[in-house]
């Protein structure tokens, strides 16, 4: 099994930082206590400009009917150019297509996105659609496990994982609770789409050697989503550095032992995008030394947060800029809702 391909797509309307903070003060500020306390959280995030599904000033007036709708009609766009992308990349035809995982956590749509696409896109009628919601943040690594376990049963065929997330499309825009104001500077819009090929199927691109996924029993409320007749709001716990800083390290370990390596071995790093305190953690709990999340780093700067397609872009960071010497071990990691984490070792 091979990454045969993987490319991103992003909404058109792109903002400094700063815009974004100017625009969010003039709309919270009379609300706010202390408008620098704002200032200095947003300031942390360690993000420098954003992707919006909308131009910034169509956002004030926005219900969740209308927000949602916005997503079903962005998201297909977006979709449609990360895969035509990735398969061109790949020198694939939507025909070469055996299946289609899509995931995403910032809208609803049935049918869902996968659908849609079939239409547009003159995807195979007999492609095997798998939407997936829930997964938040990890969803983009459980995509590529998942696709990689259908294509290790079907080995001549390529399957297709898909996330779009617009995160902008979900912003609360009464609730001042510390999490919903992280939230506002951190997660972007974008999306991204990543070809699995089987072992019968030519690709210059990393082997898939195995997957884990990871279970965090009575965890639910580290992170998610509380679901209203507003909307999604979001869960973010203090906690959530934490939980990577006690188990990601033991996990990662007894992974790699399985496979007989150890995390010496891996030579590159691909991991999602959670934001500063989470990087920090990940870097602590793996011993990682400076350097070695720069392409996730530079990622969040970028682009933010984006969800279950951050892990997607920094894999096409590094296999389009920093590609690692043949024979390289990689590690692709995300976290997300559950808590749960995902795993997938691969070879270049």
């Amino acid at each position: 099994m091979t990454i045969a391909g993987v490319a991103s797509a992003f909404p058109q309307h792109r903002y400094d930082q700063r815009v974004l903070l100017s625009a969010l003060q003039r709309h919270w500020g009379p609300k706010l206590d202390n408008p620098v306390f704002m200032e200095r959280l947003q300031a942390r995030v360690g993000v420098e400009s954003r992707h919006l599904a909308l131009p910034i000033e169509e956002y004030y007036t926005l219900n969740w009917t209308q927000a949602n709708n916005h997503w079903i009609e962005v998201a297909q766009d977006l979709g449609q150019k990360a895969l035509c992308c990735a398969l061109s990349r790949a020198g694939l035809a939507p025909s070469d297509l055996g299946a289609l995982f899509f995931v995403s956590i910032t809208g609803i749509s049935s049918p869902s996105i996968d659908a849609r696409l079939v239409n547009r896109m003159g995807l195979p009628v007999n492609i095997k659609r798998v939407p997936i919601f829930g997964l938040g943040c990890v969803a983009g690594a459980a995509g590529i496990a998942r696709a990689s376990d259908y294509v290790l049963a079907y080995p001549k065929q390529v399957a297709a994982v898909l996330s779009v997330e617009l995160c902008s499309l979900t912003l609360q825009q009464d609730d001042l609770s510390i999490a919903n104001v992280i939230s506002s500077g951190l997660f972007g819009d974008g999306a991204a789409a990543v070809l699995v090929a089987g072992a019968e199927r030519e690709s210059t691109g990393p082997e898939i050697l195995a997957t884990r996924s990871v279970f965090y029993p009575n965890s639910e409320h580290v992170m998610g989503w509380d679901i209203s007749e507003k909307g999604f709001r979001i869960v973010l716990s203090r906690e959530v550095p934490e939980v990577v800083h006690d188990h990601l390290a033991s996990d990662v370990d007894a992974f790699l032992e399985e496979q007989g390596l150890a995390r010496a071995d891996i030579g590159s790093w691909i991991l999602h995008t959670g934001g500063p305190r989470v990087l920090e953690a990940t870097a602590t709990a793996l011993e990682l030394k400076d350097g070695e999340l720069s392409a996730s780093w530079d990622c969040l700067r970028r682009t933010g947060n984006l969800s279950s397609a951050s892990v997607l872009v920094v894999l096409e960071e590094v296999m389009l800029k920093r590609r690692p010497p043949a024979g390289t071990f990689s590690l692709l990691a995300a976290m997300g809702p559950g808590f749960c984490s995902e795993l997938v070792l691969m070879r270049w």
